[in-house]
């Protein structure tokens, strides 16, 4: 329920809540979509917030007659299925960072792959959610950027996003050099800011201007911020998570997600053992025929 409130409020309302039910069309809900994309926001977010305003509308067809048909028909709009995006090797998480031109990101990077944050997330940081002795962050608000631009802070989208994470170890004296360079000595100091003492902007990596060197043939071209966390995701699954551990540390109420990635893990892991199972095969005919 708290993640429809959250569709309706941030990607509805804004753009339709001021049209009469009467009054929207099936063009108004194209451009209305069109738009969302054209902002950044993902596939799967779009589709979550299109089948949210159908169930509306049905409502409004079904129970209220207040119309006689959903304007909400466009082919294929609910759908969440994306093209596969990359996952990054510890190795590159570890050269993505190091490349990072303003230096004072090569800590978000790292944090927010580790700890499989969201960009609203790890941009809401304080000094005070990060405990260098313990190893853990806690997540206890998010920002998230208004229609208008304005940043606001706000409460996690569902009570799962509310947690504290353990991050690893080799990731603390990244952390506890950014915390002395760049963070002010006062608890509610935001964790991550720009050269202006302003919100980063931008999710894009390479493409925004924050990474220095070349990020052709390297497999992090064209890599999204997002992809971050779903490498963090990916690392989480392949240590032997349980659903449980998985759920809590992504910050999700609902098992759907943690098992795309557990599935995700078996299936390489499947993978592996039938490459495995080939050779091993492919030498024992040798051995028969020989």
């Amino acid at each position: 329920m708290e993640l429809y409130t959250w569709l309706l409020e941030r990607h509805i309302v804004p753009t339709l809540g001021g049209v009469a039910v009467g009054k929207l069309s099936a063009q108004m809900i194209r451009t209305w979509r069109s738009d969302l994309l054209n902002k950044g926001v993902s596939v799967s977010t779009a589709a979550k917030a299109y089948r949210v305003l159908r169930a509306v509308l049905m409502t409004a067809v079904e129970e209220d007659k207040l119309i006689a048909r959903n304007p909400c028909r466009i082919k294929g709009a609910d759908n969440e299925h994306t093209p596969e995006r990359p996952v990054l090797t510890v190795t590159q998480v570890f050269e993505l960072a190091d490349r990072m031109a303003d230096k004072r990101f090569k800590a978000l990077v790292l944090l927010t792959t580790f700890a499989s944050l969201r960009w609203g997330e790890v941009i809401a940081l304080r000094r005070s959610s990060i405990d260098l002795d313990a190893r853990t962050v806690q997540v206890r608000e998010q920002l998230v950027e208004l229609d208008g631009g304005e940043m606001r802070l706000s409460p996690p989208k569902s009570r799962a996003g509310k947690r504290t994470i353990s991050i690893p170890s080799v990731i603390i004296p990244a952390l506890t050099e950014h915390l002395a360079a760049y963070v002010d000595q006062v608890d509610d100091a935001f964790v991550f800011l720009g050269k202006r003492r302003g919100v980063p902007a931008g999710r894009q990596l390479p493409t925004r201007g924050q990474v220095g060197g070349s990020a052709q043939g390297d497999g992090i071209a064209g890599l999204h911020f997002h992809d971050l966390r779903h490498t963090g995701n990916t690392l989480a699954a392949q240590s032997g998570a349980s659903l449980a551990d998985l759920k809590a540390r992504m910050g999700h109420d609902s098992d759907r997600a943690a098992l795309i990635y557990q599935h995700a893990t078996r299936d390489a892991y499947q993978r592996i053992v039938d490459a495995l199972t080939a050779r091993v095969d492919a030498e024992q005919q040798k051995i028969a025929k020989g």
